[in-house]
C-alpha cells in the first residue's frame, strides 16, 4: 500500500484540531504513559511459560470459575483423555434445557452410567447464548456450563465422579465436559 502525502489544507486542519483538543485528566492528574513492562527472563537454559494475566474488569470465564482438580485418575489415561484420544462410552446433551430439567437428567445419566460399568462419559452443556442486553454489568454466559461442574461435585454425584475436565475440541471443547467415573464396588 502506497501512502500519499497530506495536502497543506489537511495539515492546517490537523493543527487546528490539536490546538482545540484538551488533555484528559484522571483524578486531577494529567495522564502519563505507563512504563513498558519488563519481560520476565527465565534462568539460563530454561523456558518459563508466562501465564496470561486476567483482566480485573472482565468477568471470569466459566472455565476459570471451576477450580482445577488434582489428577485423581491414571496419569496416562488422563493425558490421553485431555488430547481427545479416549473415546467416551456415553454422552448426554443438555442443550436447551433449563436448570430444573437438566439437573435430574444429569443425575440419572451419571448414576446409570456408573451402574452399567462405564468409565468415561461426555456431558455436553453448550457454550451458552450471548445476552441480548449488553448493559453496564456483564452477564456471564452459559448457565449450564457453570452449574454442571458444581452439581458433579455435590452428593449424590460426588460419590460416582472421579474426575471432571473440559473436553477436547474434537468432543466439544469449552461446551462439554469429560466425566471420569469411579468403578462400581
Amino acid at each position: 500500500m502506497v501512502r500519499r502525502k497530506l495536502t497543506d489544507e489537511e495539515i492546517n486542519l490537523w493543527h487546528r484540531v490539536v490546538e482545540r483538543a484538551e488533555r484528559l485528566h484522571v483524578n486531577g492528574n494529567p495522564t502519563r504513559p505507563l512504563p513498558k513492562p519488563k519481560p520476565n527472563r527465565a534462568p539460563a537454559g530454561q523456558d518459563a511459560p508466562q501465564a496470561p494475566r486476567p483482566n480485573p474488569a472482565a468477568p471470569p470465564s466459566p472455565s476459570l470459575t471451576v477450580k482445577p482438580q488434582p489428577v485423581q485418575m491414571d496419569r496416562k489415561a488422563f493425558g490421553r483423555m485431555k488430547r481427545g484420544k479416549l473415546v467416551p462410552e456415553g454422552r448426554i446433551d443438555l442443550h436447551g434445557m433449563t436448570l430444573d430439567r437438566a439437573h435430574p437428567v444429569l443425575t440419572r445419566f451419571i448414576l446409570s452410567s456408573q451402574a452399567s460399568g462405564r468409565r468415561l462419559v461426555l456431558v455436553i452443556t453448550g457454550k451458552g447464548k450471548e445476552s441480548k442486553d449488553q448493559g453496564p454489568i456483564p452477564v456471564p454466559r452459559g448457565i449450564l456450563r457453570r452449574n454442571v461442574p458444581l452439581w458433579l461435585s455435590m452428593p449424590p454425584l460426588a460419590q460416582a465422579v472421579l474426575q471432571v475436565e473440559s473436553a477436547h475440541i474434537s468432543h466439544g471443547g469449552e461446551g462439554a465436559f469429560y466425566v471420569y467415573l469411579r468403578k462400581v464396588r
